[in-house]
């Protein structure tokens, strides 16, 4: 996603499918539609979009290097988006049939350019394990006691249970302690968990991390993979998410509800466990800003002032005078989807066994709750324009007479849109040797719905991925903006984060908003087109724009393939440190 806007996603999705005899038909007649627009846009091809500019004095391209990025083109990536983001593919949800559909349809245009397979077996496929879970609300149940009275909360309305990725079934009944926002951070000063002891209790905090942290730092802090941890070393055996109104704006309790109706998965380790787990924890999930009310009853405290102190930086932790029993039964089906893995093999015999690593999310949401009368969740900017683009980019490394130095791994992945799933597995069990991978450049929502002038640039701050990021701009004659939206943690929410997380440099572009008519539109796409079933193909798509911010990408990955030295962490840079060893 160019903005990255991705929280973790709750329940199981509901199908709704055609007939095979239907999806059949449909499919070809979609496959010869697509052949037609795609010829099209390769006609048009020939005549490249407007020159992004003549300045070379500071860059290193050649002749060839300028064709291969003028070749992308906005009509190309448009074909390639029609495809993708066609009703036939069912929104392709990880591990459905449209999914699979997209992921053939991927590997089958690498191979027509000639890429070599990077998958499992000498596939173009890797298969990612998942486990589908969702909560049985009929027989779960949260309830609160104070002073001998118990109360139940109301599902839905109150709460939304989170469901275990491993047992059917889970209880546990013990005090509750308020921990501000749950976050544990003595290097930078700060810790919620300071002269608290959670141990055998049910911790409660509420979503986010300091608004004095950097942001980058800001945005791993409020990871929930995080905050479980650090819950789950202190003893705790329950965790309680607490709806905030900045969350409420972002994500509302409401529309967390209707995502329901979309899985929750896990990715599957050799072993069989599921990823980011922690068995001690035996039950929680969210409240809603009722359900935080009723929690708070008695207590001395109200929403109001732990949402003020936690907006001020400065929450306060406090044990709170009742005790919670959760009820879970959980609904568990293993399943698998496709990460496509393509490679171009670098030329220099010293650097080829080196990969820059371009990434994707292929997956959306599926189908779910009607929106409008339409229930299938199209996905065209999120992400099949960062698919299409990949596609693109990687059929102008094709034209390049002769390919770079290091070589060039293409994934397009799954189950992002269920919590970064098919990155975090391929970054953890890659197809190559994982020290071998040094830089990773992912694009998630190509926004091209205004004018391209200006590019925010995530994971720049931290790694000498930064300086690439600087010369492809000053070469596009982009401007690089700084993140105007802190409190959105965007840095988390897409698949470099993955990459990060296992010590490579990773950055994730989003179109910038320097104009303000960029930023009316993109408030508005955000409230009423984001995640919802009008993100399709009816949308008025700036194809210049779309084509510059691939074209972005594209020198990016070039740049770090011709250089002799890989990219490095920063100094002193808190991922560097925490997470680079991990690549050595």
């Amino acid at each position: 996603m160019a903005d990255g806007r991705k929280l973790r996603r709750w329940g199981l999705m509901s199908l709704v499918r055609p007939t095979r005899s239907v999806l059949v038909l449909g499919t070809a007649i979609l496959v010869v539609t697509w052949l037609s627009v795609r010829a099209n846009g390769s006609n048009a091809a020939q005549t490249p979009d407007a020159s992004p500019g003549a300045d070379q004095a500071h860059t290193a391209e050649t002749a060839d290097v300028e064709a291969a990025m003028h070749a992308i083109q906005g009509a190309s990536i448009r074909a390639d988006m029609g495809f993708l983001a066609d009703d036939l593919l069912e929104g392709r949800g990880a591990a459905t049939r449209g999914h699979e559909i997209a992921a053939k349809f991927m590997a089958s245009q690498f191979e027509a350019m000639g890429l070599q397979p990077g998958g499992d077996h000498g596939s173009f496929f890797q298969v990612v394990p998942l486990r589908s879970i969702r909560v049985d609300e009929a027989k779960t149940s949260f309830t609160m006691i104070r002073d001998g009275k118990e109360q139940a909360l109301v599902s839905r309305q109150d709460y939304i249970a989170a469901p275990d990725p491993s047992r059917k079934e889970t209880s546990v009944e013990a005090s509750v302690v308020f921990v501000g926002y749950g976050v544990s951070a003595p290097e930078l000063g700060y810790d919620d968990y300071q002269g608290v002891d959670v141990k055998g209790k049910i911790v409660a905090f509420t979503s986010g991390a300091p608004p004095s942290f950097e942001t980058s730092l800001r945005a791993h802090h409020s990871d929930d993979e995080m905050k479980l941890a650090d819950a789950a070393d202190r003893g705790a055996v329950g965790i309680l998410e607490l709806y905030d109104p900045v969350l409420e704006e972002i994500y509302s309790f409401k529309e967390q509800v209707r995502d329901l109706a979309f899985p929750q998965l896990r990715w599957l380790d050799p072993q069989g466990k599921p990823n980011d787990y922690a068995p001690e924890v035996l039950g929680g999930g969210f409240l809603s800003l009722d359900g935080v009310q009723k929690l708070l009853e008695g207590s001395g405290h109200t929403s109001e002032e732990i949402f003020a102190a936690a907006k001020a930086g400065k929450p306060r932790s406090f044990v709170l005078p009742i005790r919670m029993r959760i009820h879970t039964m959980t609904e568990l089906e293993d399943v698998h989807s496709p990460n496509v893995v393509a490679k171009l093999p670098g030329s220099d015999p010293k650097l080829r066994d080196e990969y820059v690593v371009y990434t994707a999310h292929l997956d959306h949401l599926g189908i779910g709750e009607a929106v409008k009368g339409d229930t299938i969740y199209n996905g065209a900017l999120d992400n099949a324009s960062g698919s299409a683009d990949l596609l693109e980019i990687a059929r102008a490394f094709t034209q390049l007479p002769r390919r770079p130095r290091r070589s060039v791994l293409l994934v397009a992945v799954t189950g992002e849109e269920a919590g970064l799933l098919g990155s975090d597995y391929f970054s953890r069990f890659p197809t190559v040797p994982k020290d071998s991978m040094v830089a990773n450049i992912n694009m998630d929502e190509d926004l091209m719905l205004w004018p391209l002038e200006d590019l925010i640039v995530y994971g720049a701050d931290h790694s000498s991925l930064g300086s690439v990021a600087e010369q492809a701009a000053k070469r596009l004659h982009l401007q690089l903006s700084p993140d105007t939206q802190p409190e959105q943690v965007f840095f988390i929410r897409s698949d470099q984060y993955s990459f990060v997380k296992q010590g490579v440099p990773a950055i994730a572009a989003s179109a910038g908003m320097k104009s303000s008519s960029a930023q009316e539109i993109d408030k508005y796409w955000e409230e009423h087109i984001y995640h919802q079933p009008q993100d399709d193909m009816t949308q008025s798509f700036n194809l210049e724009a779309g084509a510059a911010y691939a074209r972005f990408n594209f020198l990016c990955g070039y740049i770090v393939a011709q250089a002799s030295p890989r990219p490095t962490w920063n100094e002193k840079d808190f991922f560097g440190e925490q997470y680079g060893r991990k690549a050595k």
